[in-house]
């Protein structure tokens, strides 16, 4: 299908700010990786107006949809996991063009998973943890056992994302598969919510009790990034810790969690004086006993 594809990307090739083009065909059982079109141009370019631009084509019987994105959008999508497709696109579609080994290089990366991208990618999945975690158990608190269910069926499948990450490999569409095989005990606490003839409430119960353990054992890790950015200067105001650069990618989950890591003694919390004296700026740091 290649040569009938072409006159699609032959020129974006030619230009060289165009780093590399993927195509992705449909498989069966398979046509959410695709939205549904026959076949997928995911073209990496170095820079352009637009961080995204999407076209959608016809050919013959087939749908075609192409993807320009920049290469700071696809290495934003791949550090924060926020667009698991494109992953599936970048390291199973087939490579129609690369610049200087582009995508080969990039296949790699992805494939020995380096500690600081592991590092990042545990934070920021573990942050999502904690929120869904929390929400889960305050509506269950108020008896509202169907909302609390998905919030923990949430929580769960960001832990399983993180056995996965821990695994260093990169979660895929299908995370469940990745997870019976890497982490039976968390594939048995999924099973348990989803199959379980247990009534809900008692389901959610055991659910809360075995997921505490699970992130227990994984706030260590789970703090590591976030720790390791702070520890670069003593104090820090929450606007700033939304504003660095790696740090944007907690996003709406930052708070919650450095909120969690306060209450289990990560972050310390230093009231500064302000102008109205009476009111004390709430600025946070490291708790060095921990990370010694």
């Amino acid at each position: 299908m290649d040569h009938l594809l072409r006159p699609i990307y032959q020129e974006r090739i030619e230009k060289e700010k165009t780093l590399g083009v993927i195509q992705y065909d449909i498989k069966d059982n398979e046509s959410n990786i695709t939205d549904t079109f026959d076949s997928i141009l995911l073209i990496v370019v170095a820079k352009a107006k637009s961080p995204i631009v999407t076209k959608h084509y016809i050919l013959g019987e087939q749908k075609i949809a192409t993807h320009i994105v920049t290469e700071k959008m696809l290495r934003k999508w791949l550090q924060n996991g926020s667009n698991r497709k494109v992953i599936n696109w970048v390291l199973f579609g087939e490579v129609l063009f690369e610049r200087t080994n582009y995508l080969q290089s990039l296949r790699l990366q992805m494939q020995t998973f380096p500690y600081d991208g592991r590092n990042i990618k545990t934070g920021i999945q573990f942050a999502k943890l904690i929120r869904r975690y929390l929400e889960g158990k305050e509506q269950y608190a108020q008896g509202n056992y169907l909302d609390a269910y998905i919030h923990v069926l949430s929580s769960v499948h960001h832990l399983g994302r993180l056995s996965v990450i821990d695994s260093g490999a990169y979660p895929e569409v299908s995370i469940w598969a990745q997870v019976k095989e890497i982490e039976p005990a968390i594939y048995k606490l999924y099973e348990e919510l989803v199959l379980s003839d247990e009534p809900l409430q008692k389901r959610l119960e055991l659910l809360f009790l075995a997921s505490e353990f699970f992130i227990h054992s994984r706030t260590e890790d789970g703090a590591a990034h976030i720790l390791e950015v702070m520890s670069a200067k003593e104090y820090w105001k929450i606007q700033e810790l939304h504003e660095h650069e790696e740090l944007e990618f907690y996003s709406k989950d930052l708070e919650v969690f450095v909120e969690y890591l306060i209450k289990h003694d990560y972050i310390l919390v230093e009231p500064f004086i302000s102008k109205r004296g009476n009111v004390m700026h709430r600025h946070y740091k490291v708790n060095i006993n921990k990370i010694e």
